[in-house]
């Protein structure tokens, strides 16, 4: 399967809201998003914590975590966002998406609304 790719936009949250436009690589197995640290405290989004995180080849690395709200097609939604350092990728995670109502067409590889069910 291809790549997809999506141009979203960042907000930090709070009294005096910063947008900015990125565009990212949709990663459904990726739970949280990755921006650069820089962007983001460009943005003057600060770190919460920071939390381990296990690599493809089982090494464990940590990373500072805060919260950005996304925009993307008319929808939006908080999420967690991983302060991405040097050689990370710019990622849009599921949880994103998912706070969106958004989900992947893995057969089209674009973005569409999830279908939403309430029991």
């Amino acid at each position: 399967m291809g790549f997809t790719r999506a141009r979203v936009v960042v907000e930090s949250l709070g009294d005096s809201p910063v947008r900015r436009e990125v565009e990212l690589l949709v990663d459904t197995g990726a739970r949280y998003s990755i921006l650069p640290a820089k962007l983001l405290r460009d943005m003057g989004i600060q770190p919460q914590q920071r939390l381990p995180f296990e690599l493809a080849d089982g090494s464990t690395i940590e990373r500072a975590v805060g919260e950005v709200r996304f925009h993307y097609d008319g929808r939006n939604g908080v999420s967690r966002v991983i302060f991405g350092e040097e050689g990370d990728a710019d990622v849009l995670g599921v949880v994103a998406l998912e706070t969106m109502g958004l989900e992947v067409d893995p057969v089209r590889k674009v973005i569409r609304p999830a279908k939403l069910i309430l029991y």
